[in-house]
């Protein structure tokens, strides 16, 4: 015979056994009030003795209840902490200077953090950054992707605006469907409406046929117009209509052609700026700034830069390490061509390495320059010293914390500082050391 099975919720079920606990003890104490005493004790030491066994009563209750409840919470913080990802404590007076509701919180603090990692890893494999600015990045995309706003993308060249855009395409729900990519400063301006639009037969000189532009190629699907902010004046108004319309006609024809398209675009100039100085429409800007992603630069999530560079060297044609003495270098660079100078940088490396292991020697002189405290830190020339040297420290700090899993106690004997100097610097360059820790095994 199969047995019936009925779920109460602990929300109904610990009042109701704590409640019942009081009105047994109340019971018991009026009875108590009521009867002779035979026992030749006063009803005063009777009451006191029926006390002090309702609340020893209750406390074993409450302490039973509390060890079935914290028991498999106990257990799972263990096999957590048993898990080679899990990030170790500091030092053993810090783990025994926590209490448990603080160790608890912890725990479950870093637990997000790993299955945030594991969750970015998964979702964007595309994108390689494990840093908290990145996933906020990350974030954002899985919000707005199911939908069919408008998205712009801002950030500087080489901080892989495209991979953004397709993740977006990959999340969305018109993924199966065509994604048309548009380089906006590309294409010859005189060529970029019939590029855009396409064109009719005579339109023009070359125009030896009928020709479909991007956007009836992106019907039902999504159209990326990446570096918008070159598109010039006459383009944009008619892009305008598109985006407000969904319709359009050929260069060339008269036609209109209408069609369901997503818009996803990016650039890496200061639309707003330009729209101040009427270099950009400003309804056409407030009609693309729906939902915008920022997609900050290298040197403000220098994190990633080893699960850049570990990205980078899989990729590589042959077996190739990188020794600590060069990812202290690459670390404290500026990086002002991003994620895409790196990868450059490492590919070049990779090649001059005899070896098989990137040094300092393999890698450009401007880079090994800032490490030997030389002026110039391929940036910008406006760069001041205390800049520089800001930079070389943050990359320093990380670099240490690379080597040590994420362990504060041990980058900062190799720093040569104290902890607190070491913490100090690290809120001073909002460096995430949750992304670093455990960074060798993950």
């Amino acid at each position: 015979m199969k047995r019936k099975y009925f779920q109460v919720s602990l929300y109904v079920l610990i009042p109701l056994i704590f409640g019942g606990l009081n009105f047994l003890t109340l019971t018991m104490m009026y009875s108590i009030s009521q009867s002779p005493f035979k026992i030749g004790m006063g009803p005063a030491t009777q009451a006191l003795i029926w006390e002090i066994f309702a609340a020893i009563l209750s406390a074993s209750v409450a302490l039973f209840f509390t060890w079935m409840l914290l028991r498999p919470m106990t257990k799972f913080i263990q096999k957590a902490e048993s898990l080679p990802v899990f990030p170790k404590p500091s030092s053993e007076d810090e783990m025994k200077s926590r209490d448990a509701l603080e160790h608890f919180t912890q725990i479950f603090d870093q637990l997000t953090t790993i299955l945030s990692k594991v969750e970015a890893k998964e979702l964007f494999p595309g994108i390689v950054g494990q840093s908290k600015i990145m996933r906020s990045v990350f974030t954002q995309i899985f919000k707005v992707a199911p939908t069919d706003s408008t998205v712009l993308i801002l950030g500087e060249s080489g901080t892989g605006k495209e991979l953004v855009a397709m993740s977006l395409y990959e999340h969305s729900r018109r993924r199966g469907e065509p994604f048309v990519k548009l380089n906006c400063v590309a294409i010859p301006e005189n060529l970029l409406e019939s590029e855009l639009f396409g064109h009719e037969k005579g339109a023009f000189t070359g125009a030896a046929s009928q020709k479909a532009g991007k956007f009836e190629m992106a019907d039902g699907g999504i159209i990326f117009l990446d570096e918008i902010g070159d598109m010039p004046m006459t383009t944009q108004a008619k892009l305008l209509r598109v985006l407000q319309e969904k319709e359009f006609e050929r260069v060339g024809g008269n036609h209109t052609i209408k069609v369901d398209v997503r818009f996803i675009v990016a650039t890496n100039k200061n639309l707003s700026e330009m729209v101040k100085v009427g270099q950009f429409r400003e309804d056409l800007y407030y009609r693309i700034n729906v939902f915008s992603i920022y997609l900050p630069p290298l040197r403000e999530r220098k994190e990633d830069i080893p699960y850049l560079v570990d990205h980078f060297l899989v990729k590589s044609e042959k077996p190739v390490q990188i020794s600590p003495q060069a990812l202290q270098v690459i670390t404290g660079y500026a990086w002002p061509g991003n994620v895409r100078e790196l990868q450059n940088t490492i590919e070049r490396a990779a090649v001059l390495t005899e070896t098989g292991v990137i040094e300092p020697a393999h890698l450009p002189a401007h880079l090994t320059g800032v490490m030997a405290g030389h002026l110039e830190n391929g940036n910008t020339d406006s760069l001041g010293i205390d800049e520089r040297i800001g930079e070389i420290e943050k990359g320093l700090i990380i670099e240490a914390l690379i080597r040590t899993g994420g362990v504060q106690v041990r980058a900062a004997e190799i720093l040569g500082i104290n902890q607190r100097s070491l913490w100090h610097r690290i809120k001073k360059h909002g460096i995430d050391t949750e992304s670093l820790k455990g960074l060798q095994k993950l």
